[in-house]
């Protein structure tokens, strides 16, 4: 019987700490694979006091005994990914992409800018790396895949019909189309760094699961920016939620084992769009502050708020989360008290769920007694009394275990219960 793979997935808008936790767990993974997003996705991993920044490399990078694949359902910047690559020196054999990942041209971003810029105040706060355009491309059927590396001639030829097939559209976006002879020099030098790393995912991802290896799954941004079941329209463009593993690699739900979604121990969210549990006060300042809430992929100071225990109940549900993974518990010390959102006000009513639109929902929050130090502790029982109460309220409002409690961003302060 083959086995299944462990999944990690984000509960929150993203930003909730997957780096850590994946990092933590390729340890004793043979296999990490991405399987959504693209280089808007940033993951921060502290290790032994050296900070990485990961925005494609699956975070099992930093386990030289594991390999990392990504998937077909994740949009690749060759431009990014080289730059990222060069962090690193040993890289070969142990790093795997896609042929059927869709390539993100620097064109890609053009469009996204403009287009940021032509909507004004109506605009949903993207990192303009160009994620929406090059997922639009896959969708509309006029996209390049990570394969076509192989053959750059042809493809500079079917990026310059594209573009001439597309130039009142582009002229009205201010996108010049690229020179020939230029696009064909960065294609060749794409294809000489990256394409000794191109191969059929698929097919080895189903070969290591029948060869009974540990893989883990990795996703990107977080569930409330989930394509379908986020704050539409201020989302991603991809499917984030644990689904998106089984069409972003190939797999299928049964190959699935399991779950483990990740969520700050109060909120975070980058971009515009809604997001009720906010808090514009001094305590927002104070999260922002002590969490080092700034994104990892725009440097953006991140709007900061209370935990969303309705969203996350929703989150753990969606994905079917066996366990959570309490990060940042730390950045929590010191507050004399503490408050979670239990219930949503929407048009007067008090409800449970989410609901189609999150745009006018009013937190009501509940408040529990806070601690002085939780960083740095490695045991549950070491925690303060209230630190425990907590997390023992947490668990009842969302319907799963808090498995795992994160103290700090060093690997070894982590609970795990």
């Amino acid at each position: 019987m083959s086995s299944k793979a462990d999944l990690i997935v984000g509960l929150q808008w993203g930003d909730e700490g997957k780096g850590k936790i994946v990092d933590h767990m390729a340890q004793t993974h043979d296999y990490v694979c991405r399987f959504a997003g693209g280089h808007n996705a940033g993951h921060t991993i502290v290790l032994d006091g050296k900070k990485y920044a990961l925005h494609l490399i699956p975070s099992g990078v930093l386990n030289p005994n594991a390999k990392n694949i990504v998937g077909n359902g994740v949009v690749i910047s060759p431009k990014d990914f080289i730059k990222e690559m060069s962090q690193f020196d040993n890289l070969e054999g142990r790093l795997f992409l896609s042929d059927k990942a869709h390539v993100l041209f620097p064109y890609h971003a053009m469009i996204d800018q403009a287009r940021e810029r032509m909507k004004g105040d109506k605009a949903i706060g993207t990192t303009g790396k160009g994620i929406g355009p090059a997922y639009g491309d896959k969708i509309a059927r006029v996209g390049h895949r990570l394969g076509e590396l192989h053959h750059p001639e042809k493809l500079a030829d079917k990026i310059i019909a594209f573009f001439e097939m597309n130039k009142p559209v582009f002229d009205a976006m201010e996108v010049e189309a690229p020179n020939k002879d230029t696009l064909l020099a960065e294609l060749n030098e794409y294809k000489e760094v990256l394409g000794k790393y191109i191969v059929d995912t698929t097919k080895m991802v189903w070969e290591i699961l029948d060869q009974n290896k540990k893989v883990l799954l990795e996703g990107a941004q977080g569930t409330m920016l989930d394509i379908d079941h986020g704050t539409y329209p201020y989302v991603t463009s991809s499917t984030t939620v644990s689904a998106g593993a089984c069409s972003g690699l190939g797999l299928n739900p049964k190959d699935i084992g399991k779950v483990t979604g990740i969520a700050k121990a109060y909120c975070t969210r980058v971009g515009n769009g809604p997001f009720p549990s906010e808090d514009l006060g001094e305590d927002g300042d104070i999260l922002r502050k002590n969490g080092h809430e700034f994104g990892t992929t725009t440097g953006r100071p991140r709007r900061c708020g209370w935990f969303d225990a309705v969203a996350m109940r929703h989150a753990v549900r969606v994905n079917g989360a066996d366990q959570v993974a309490l990060m940042k518990l730390d950045v929590l010390d010191g507050f004399k008290e503490i408050k979670v959102c239990v219930a949503y006000e929407v048009e007067g009513e008090q409800i449970d769920y989410v609901p189609y639109d999150l745009e006018d929902a009013k937190p009501v929050y509940q408040t529990f007694p806070g601690w002085e130090k939780t960083e740095g502790v490695r045991s549950f029982e070491e925690l303060p009394e209230t630190a425990q109460s907590y997390i023992a309220a947490l668990e009842a409002m969302i319907g799963t275990k808090i498995g795992i409690i994160s103290t700090s961003p060093e690997r070894d302060d982590t609970i795990i219960r």
